[in-house]
């Protein structure tokens, strides 16, 4: 592989029907970083993608690569290797020629063709794959081969297009691992547009959520989900309870069948604000414990290593609670807890 390249999106603007469906979207990936693009269907993640890869042209901004202005580059001349969603394989070529077809179009001999994509079929784990026909390939290598054939032509940048969407949920975890394993291992810089959360947590270095063509918030997993930067980011990323409180900077006060209790704060928000409340910071607690709220199991589900209560406070608040203790049976009564801070705020 080359040296990886850095991508930078200057306030990409793309309009249809005087629309904007990528809306003034600004972003750098460093070289070597994966990064996802994450959002609801019509937030724009796809459109820009295309508009990275050179299938769209914007209204307004810029793509650069190291620096350099590509927004005008045909597709072809860009050097970036791209994995759609449904992997595009050619079903009269063999797996071998799949992936050395690119390699073709670029005019590299044959013996180079050939053994260059031996090499990206060995680097994806599918060394003795080269003569099987693309019929008799799994899901999971059909997705190798996709990768594979990207790979192979050295890009400066891998783009992927929802690259696990097609395979089963046990393939699916399997893959998310493997494929950052193998990224990580090529140094290669990636973007990638998925609306799978559970991938982009998996897979990506950071991760940025568009809603509406807006960039709302870019950043590591860990910070999107426990310092949301507003209550649109809050509600999408994660499972969360957002329940109306008050703070003052560093306290945030909540108030939940009409007890209150206080909790450090994590955000800017004053005055009045939406606490979120995430179900892995909370816990079941003895009865009367400090800081704590009186609730009704309303529903319990069994997830191996953990329990998820659903637990409901009064008319106006449930909240979900991810415990190992098994022990609480749908209609008990349960003390609730905070048990990790600070707590996030965001503006209501």
């Amino acid at each position: 592989m080359r040296t990886p390249s850095s991508l930078t999106l200057d306030s990409l603007t793309r309009r249809f029907n005087d629309r904007a469906v990528v809306d003034a979207v600004s972003l750098t990936v460093p070289a070597g970083e994966l990064l996802a693009l994450v959002g609801a269907s019509g937030s724009g993640k796809t459109t820009t993608l295309r508009i990275v890869a050179g299938y769209e042209v914007p209204d307004s901004g810029r793509v650069l690569i190291d620096n350099t202005d590509i927004t005008g580059a045909p597709p072809q001349s860009r050097d970036f290797g791209m994995v759609f969603q449904h992997y595009a394989l050619f079903p009269h070529l063999r797996v071998g020629e799949n992936v050395a077809f690119g390699l073709e179009a670029r005019g590299i001999n044959k013996p180079d063709r050939i053994r260059r994509a031996l090499d990206a079929l060995t680097t994806v784990g599918l060394s003795n794959a080269a003569d099987r026909t693309v019929q008799s390939l799994s899901g999971g290598e059909q997705q190798r081969v996709a990768l594979a054939r990207a790979l192979v032509i050295e890009p400066r940048v891998l783009l992927l297009d929802e690259p696990l969407s097609n395979l089963d949920p046990t393939l699916r975890r399997d893959m998310r691992d493997e494929l950052r394993a193998m990224l990580r291992r090529l140094g290669v810089t990636a973007l990638f547009v998925t609306h799978d959360q559970e991938d982009a947590f998996a897979v990506a270095d950071r991760i940025a959520v568009l809603a509406h063509g807006k960039l709302l918030q870019a950043g590591t997993p860990e910070e999107l989900y426990d310092a949301p930067v507003s209550r649109a980011v809050a509600g999408f990323i994660g499972h969360a309870a957002l329940i109306p409180a008050k703070c003052d900077g560093s306290r945030v006060s909540i108030t939940i069948a009409n007890t209150t209790h206080a909790f450090a704060a994590h955000g800017a928000a004053r005055g009045d604000v939406i606490a979120v409340l995430r179900p892995d910071a909370m816990a079941l607690a003895p009865s009367g414990a400090p800081r704590s709220w009186s609730g009704t199991v309303i529903s319990r589900r069994f997830a191996g290593g953990h329990v998820a209560y659903q637990v409901k406070f009064d008319e106006r608040t449930t909240v979900e609670v991810v415990s190992t203790d098994r022990r609480a049976a749908e209609g008990s009564t349960v003390s609730i807890t905070i048990a990790r801070e600070p707590v996030a705020v965001v503006a209501p």
